[in-house]
């Protein structure tokens, strides 16, 4: 079982623009042309930040109020937030706060007892994504990196790592477009 960060970034470590917008990578097509589904089929139990969660709803799910989307996640997801969120009707969605070692416990929990994946997936944010490093529970980083830069906007990961540095264990291409980089998050003495 790992706890690994899979996202995709800008070329100069942004996540999303200064209004939370992905159309700078949403141009590219189709995630189904890179290795994202096989990941997700690994994946036992997810976690995300508001925003992540605020902006599925808005630009996913009831991007048309006509036909609103179901969720897209058959995993149990945990959304960490100190505000209260709506709720989406048939997916198996935990609103929480605070510490990520707890919640952590119960992703893994989830994942070894579900039929899913065994890995669990830190979907975003970046901060996010520090908390379970900070915590010691993040094990890898995958960053699918996309041919532009956004000058300004919602960091990869607002925290400095360079002592361990990360360890590099793989590099992919995918078309002409992007490049993914996987990385070995090393424990601290």
């Amino acid at each position: 079982m790992k706890t690994q960060y899979y996202t995709a970034s800008s070329l100069d470590g942004f996540l999303a623009d200064a209004h939370h917008s992905l159309d700078w990578l949403l141009q590219f097509g189709s995630v189904d042309e890179t290795d994202y589904p096989a990941f997700l089929a690994d994946v036992g139990a997810l976690a995300m930040g508001a925003s992540t969660y605020e902006w599925i709803l808005r630009n996913d799910l009831l991007a048309d109020q006509d036909r609103p989307k179901p969720w897209p996640y058959a995993q149990p997801t945990w959304v960490f937030s100190s505000r209260t969120l709506p709720r989406v009707v048939g997916g198996d969605v935990r609103f929480v706060n605070g510490d990520v070692r707890p919640v952590h416990a119960e992703m893994a929990e989830a994942a070894r007892n579900g039929v899913h994946g065994r890995n669990l997936w830190i979907v975003g944010g970046g901060d996010l994504a520090g908390q379970f490093h900070d915590a010691g529970l993040l094990d890898e980083m995958i960053v699918t990196v996309a041919p532009v830069t956004l000058g300004s906007g919602y960091p990869l990961f607002p925290r400095a790592l360079t002592a361990p540095p990360l360890v590099l264990r793989n590099v992919r291409t995918y078309g002409a477009t992007f490049a993914q980089l996987t990385y070995e998050v090393p424990r601290t003495a």
